[in-house]
């Protein structure tokens, strides 16, 4: 990768990556996840999924690790709405 396009692609991937926090600080408390879709909350943690499995296999890092912090982000709120579904 060239000096400029890395930094490109790495603040794209931080902003992208870190971009569901503040859904997941809405979803902490119990039941505060009542407006949120669980169908839209499965499908972006297995969209994120396949994009780590695709950055592995283009060995492409930034990929891997922006997609493995936003699954991560993206599954904690799932994990809210799941609880708050139970409760």
């Amino acid at each position: 990768m060239q000096g400029g396009s890395f930094w490109l692609g790495l603040l794209a991937a931080a902003l992208t990556s870190l971009s569901y926090w503040p859904q997941l600080a809405k979803a902490l408390p119990k039941g505060a996840t009542r407006d949120l879709s669980i169908k839209t909350l499965l499908i972006l943690t297995l969209g994120l999924i396949c994009w780590i499995v695709y950055g592995l296999f283009q060995k492409d890092w930034i990929i891997v690790i922006a997609n493995i912090v936003g699954a991560g982000l993206a599954g904690v709120t799932l994990s809210c709405k799941i609880r708050d579904m139970r409760a």
